[in-house]
């Protein structure tokens, strides 16, 4: 017997599924292979890429180098936050102008609605001025670090598709989201953490589900990886019972050289992917569960953010992003459910739901924004808050509701951009004098996606790939950098 281990690859060449591989082949084998060399010239030998994730460099010097993705899964009535309509209020209870309904799809409204002015009062805050509502005294005193855009709009009017065309540039399933892009165009700066992470917080997952934070037809390497604040962190990654860290290496050793073997052989890059995935994965076992623990925050930290330790909240999320950023890892994107304010029960409604979901998320989101700043890292981190679309200036009062609510609209609603280079203490664009239409100075989903390339130093007409025949980018054929954006 022989005391000398035996490789890999000599064990898998001895193995049956070999044998009878190669046995099937036969002379066939041999005579077609004979063939086939007469016609092409030899095949290329296929070797290991360089790490998919590494740093790279951008098409030019960038604003930010992490962004962080604040969404607010349902979509926030923008009348009751960042647009105030003086005149909405004066028409508060009148039935809705023919014109503005007659020819209109909505996706719960029926018959002649009614004009609905928001009952919350509004301010000016900050040496800017920045308007907002009563809603948000947190916020107002992070007014000058704000960028509010009042004119955004979007092809989509059901959640879904509007969240898979703001993240992904396509209202279909299918494309990469824009995390993954990031990923793809400027690898990450923490090899033993994830690229992209995703957090969800208000009991649900949004509408749009994974695919928000898929890779698409892109490498897998550069899917959102979704992370957890209670149980284990990321789902799978901790090693089985029984096995140690010693064997769970050896294993994945063997593995590795099995996938290098079926590399050279097929030459497919998603095996390359497969394998930079396995060693990560390792990797990720002690990294993930230290980034992940707040624990390790002062309790004057987690006072700020409002942040509970076990709890799975937008405070704790928020709180991580900002440990994800400060351990290099390059976009964060925050899923908060439950702010779709149809008026259709007291769980919905402008009076009793959205004074308790602003609650919820206006002290963590302001925390983030001081704290990133005084730890210096506001100027390099663009934060983004959003919804997929607008509501209604109109009330829905779905099956006779006596609940104030809005429905469902694509023509006009409010985002902002914080830090990593964007204007802070600005207002940009308007809707009209009912916030039914973007009138001023209009921002596409598409416009808003080349800003946030822009900022990261990435022309988005340049960061593409070949798929089926043709060149793919975030913002499909569309899209123009808003200059007005900048700081």
């Amino acid at each position: 017997m022989h005391s000398e281990r035996r490789s890999t690859s000599e064990l898998y060449s001895q193995t049956r599924r070999c044998f009878l591989r190669d046995a099937s082949l036969g002379l066939g084998g041999v005579a077609l292979a004979s063939l086939l060399a007469r016609e092409s010239p030899a095949a290329p030998s296929v070797a290991l890429p360089a790490n998919p994730l590494a740093p790279k460099a951008p098409h030019f010097p960038a604003k930010a180098k992490y962004v962080i993705s604040i969404h607010l899964a349902g979509s926030p009535p923008q009348q009751e936050l960042f647009d105030y309509k003086p005149k909405l209020i004066e028409l508060n209870g009148q039935p809705c102008p023919e014109s503005l309904y007659k020819k209109e799809r909505f996706a719960f409204i029926k018959g002649v609605p009614k004009m609905l002015g928001t009952p919350y009062k509004f301010a000016r805050h900050g040496q800017s001025g920045v308007e907002m509502s009563e809603l948000l005294p947190n916020l107002a005193t992070v007014a000058d670090e704000l960028c509010v855009v009042r004119s955004m709009y979007t092809d989509q009017f059901n959640h879904a598709p509007a969240q898979i065309l703001l993240y992904t540039g396509s209202a279909r399933l299918g494309r990469p989201g824009m995390g993954a892009w990031v990923s793809y165009g400027l690898g990450t700066e923490n090899q033993d953490l994830p690229a992209f992470v995703a957090l969800v917080s208000g009991g649900k997952t949004p509408d749009g589900g994974a695919s928000l934070w898929g890779s698409g037809f892109l490498p897998t390497v550069y899917q959102g990886v979704q992370c957890r604040s209670q149980g284990d962190p990321v789902l799978y990654v901790s090693n089985p019972e029984g096995m140690s860290a010693a064997v769970r290496r050896r294993s994945l050793d063997a593995i590795r050289d099995l996938n290098q073997m079926q590399l050279a052989d097929v030459g497919d890059p998603e095996i390359a992917t497969r394998i930079a995935q396995y060693e990560l994965a390792y990797r990720m076992q002690e990294s993930v569960p230290e980034a992940m623990d707040i624990r390790r925050e002062p309790k004057q930290m987690l006072e700020m953010y409002g942040a509970e330790l076990g709890a799975m909240s937008l405070a704790n999320n928020c709180l991580l992003a900002r440990r994800m950023v400060e351990r290099g890892v390059r976009f964060v994107q925050l899923f908060d459910w439950g702010w779709d304010m149809h008026g259709t029960g007291p769980d919905t409604d402008l009076i009793t739901a959205m004074p308790n979901k602003c609650r919820q998320m206006d002290r963590p989101v302001a925390a983030l924004i001081k704290d990133l700043k005084q730890r210096g890292l506001l100027d390099e981190t663009l934060i983004l808050w959003s919804g997929e679309f607008g509501r209604t200036p109109m009330n829905e009062e779905r099956n006779g509701s006596k609940l104030l609510g809005r429905d469902h609209h694509p023509h006009a609603f409010s985002v902002f951009l914080a830090g990593g280079g964007a204007k802070g203490g600005t207002t940009h664009g308007a809707t009209d004098e009912l916030g039914y239409h973007a009138a001023d100075d209009r921002v596409h989903v598409h416009d808003l996606q080349a800003t946030i390339l822009h900022l990261l130093g990435l022309e988005h007409t340049k960061l593409t790939f070949k798929f089926e025949g043709r060149e793919y980018r975030l913002t499909d054929v569309h899209g123009n950098v808003v200059k007005n954006l900048l700081a």
